[in-house]
């Protein structure tokens, strides 16, 4: 494949379509001439890939779905190490702080390596949630739209129930005293059972 066809392929992918592709009808030789009108050449079959849980949801929202959270989405566009400090602190489960994990992202920001470090987080948020990958792998949706893969996972994290300004700790507190304070429905226990 030449390299504008993978370019177009990606810029394709990128707008949300999915990759398909097409062998030439009229192969040409060195000189630019055909040689000759071969039969067509079908497109190739798709497999469904296997999933490593029973199944697979979809994201609860598009990759680029950005301005769902108009909020998430300027501050991922200026400052995209707090974005990502506050996905690792709830995928990581409290092992690293939200300024640690930040911190590292801002640090290789300036290397060009961040989107090495954040699509692990992606990766490990789509086994923990068992979210189908979508159409293109991890690393490749990191690499190429760092802050639309962000802003999916900080709204995928929300929609899970999370507050993301809050954390892992405070978060897991808030669940654990919504669960132990909640008040049990249905009609109050009776001793004995009913009598007239």
């Amino acid at each position: 494949m030449k390299r504008i066809d993978i370019i177009a392929a990606l810029l394709h992918l990128l707008a949300g379509g999915c990759i398909c592709i097409m062998y030439p009808s009229h192969p040409y030789n060195k000189h630019g001439i055909t040689a000759g009108i071969p039969a067509p050449v079908p497109p190739p079959q798709h497999a469904a890939l296997p999933s490593c849980g029973s199944h697979t949801v979809p994201w609860s929202t598009g990759l680029c779905h950005c301005m769902d959270d108009p909020g998430n989405c300027l501050m991922t566009c200026f400052c995209p190490c707090i974005t990502f400090g506050e996905i690792a602190d709830i995928v990581d489960e409290g092992g690293c702080s939200c300024v640690a994990s930040g911190a590292a992202y801002a640090a290789l920001c300036f290397t060009g390596a961040a989107c090495f470090y954040s699509y692990c987080y992606r990766s490990k948020l789509r086994g923990r949630y068992d979210i189908s990958e979508g159409p293109a792998p991890d690393f490749l949706v990191h690499c190429c739209c760092e802050a639309c893969a962000l802003c999916q996972e900080h709204r995928e994290l929300r929609r899970k129930g999370f507050d993301m300004g809050i954390g892992w700790k405070a978060n897991a507190e808030r669940q654990r005293r919504g669960m132990m304070m909640d008040p049990v429905m249905g009609a109050p226990a009776m001793r004995g059972g009913m009598t007239r």
